[in-house]
C-alpha cells in the first residue's frame, strides 16, 4: 500500500515516527511549523488532505478527529474507490478507522497501526463492532500455518464457539514475526492484534501463568494475557488448551455492561 501519515506536533511526529518503524515506506507529513529531517512540510492540511487523497492507498493521521475530518470534505467519492484513512491521537492510545472501513481497508490499517504504536484500534462497522470473541494464540516458534488454524478451529469446536463471531487473534509482541501465526490470521480472514510485551507483563487481569513460558520468551504467558488485553471489559471463558506446542485460549467482551 502506498502511505502516508500527517501531524502537526512533535509529538505526534514521534507516533508517526513509531509507525514508520513497521511501515517503512510511510511517507510522513509535518506541519511547516516544526521543524525536523526526513518530513514533507506542509502550512494547511485543508490544502493537503485533498492532494494527498487521489495519489495514496492509506492516509494516517495523528492528529485530532474533529481537523481530519474537515479536511476531508468533499474528497470521499466512493467506499470501492476511496483510500483507508484511520486517525490516532497523539498519545497513541487509539486508532480509529474512520473512512473506508471495510472494502477500503481501513479497520485492517487501523488494526496494524494500532500494533505497532501498542494502542486500541477502534472500529465501528456494524459486522465486526458485533463480534465479541478474542482468542489468544501462543506457539513454538517455527508452528506451521495449517497446524495454528487446526487449533483454533479445534478449542472453538470443543466450546460450541462461532468462528464468525471472532474479532480478533491475539498474540504477544514476541510473536508479532512468526510466520505462521501471520498467516493462520489471513487464512482465517480475522485480525492479527500483537499485544506488546510490556502490557502483558503488566496485565491486570488474572490468568494462569507457565513457567515453561516465562523460561523462554521472559513473558507470565501469551494466550490468556492476550486474549485479555486485545478486547475491552473482557473475561475468559476458554482457559488456555496446549495443543502439541500451540496454546488457544478464548476471552468475550462483555457489551452488554453498557445496559
Amino acid at each position: 500500500m502506498r502511505l502516508a501519515a500527517v501531524t502537526f506536533s512533535e509529538q505526534g511526529l514521534k507516533v508517526c515516527r513509531q509507525i514508520q518503524q513497521g511501515l517503512p515506506d510511510l511517507k510522513i507529513y509535518l506541519h511547516e511549523a516544526v521543524v525536523a529531517e526526513g518530513v514533507t512540510h506542509f502550512a494547511r492540511v485543508l490544502e493537503l488532505t485533498p492532494q494527498l487523497f487521489p495519489h495514496f492507498d492509506g492516509l494516517i493521521y495523528v492528529a485530532p478527529c474533529g481537523v481530519v475530518v474537515r479536511s476531508l470534505a468533499g474528497c470521499p467519492s466512493s467506499k470501492y474507490k476511496d483510500p483507508a484513512v484511520v486517525v490516532a491521537d497523539v498519545g497513541g492510545r487509539h486508532v480509529v478507522s474512520l473512512l473506508s472501513g471495510h472494502e477500503g481497508g481501513a479497520n485492517d490499517l487501523a488494526v496494524q497501526v494500532a500494533n505497532l504504536i501498542d494502542g486500541e484500534p477502534v472500529i465501528s462497522t456494524t459486522t465486526e463492532a458485533v463480534k465479541d470473541l478474542i482468542v489468544g494464540v501462543g506457539c513454538r516458534r517455527g508452528k506451521g500455518t495449517e497446524e495454528i488454524v487446526a487449533a483454533i478451529r479445534q478449542v472453538l469446536d470443543d466450546h460450541l464457539l462461532a468462528l464468525d463471531q471472532v474479532r480478533y487473534i491475539a498474540s504477544a509482541g514476541i510473536k508479532a514475526d512468526e510466520v505462521g501465526l501471520i498467516e493462520a490470521a489471513k487464512q482465517l480472514d480475522i485480525p492479527l492484534r500483537i499485544i506488546a510485551d510490556e502490557s502483558i507483563r503488566n496485565c491486570p487481569n488474572a490468568f494462569e501463568t507457565s513457567e515453561f513460558v516465562s523460561a523462554r520468551v521472559a513473558l507470565p504467558a501469551v494466550a490468556e494475557p492476550a486474549a485479555l488485553l486485545a478486547g475491552r471489559r473482557t473475561s475468559l471463558i476458554v482457559r488456555k488448551q496446549a495443543l502439541d506446542g500451540i496454546t488457544v485460549a478464548v476471552a468475550k467482551e462483555n457489551c452488554s455492561s453498557l445496559a
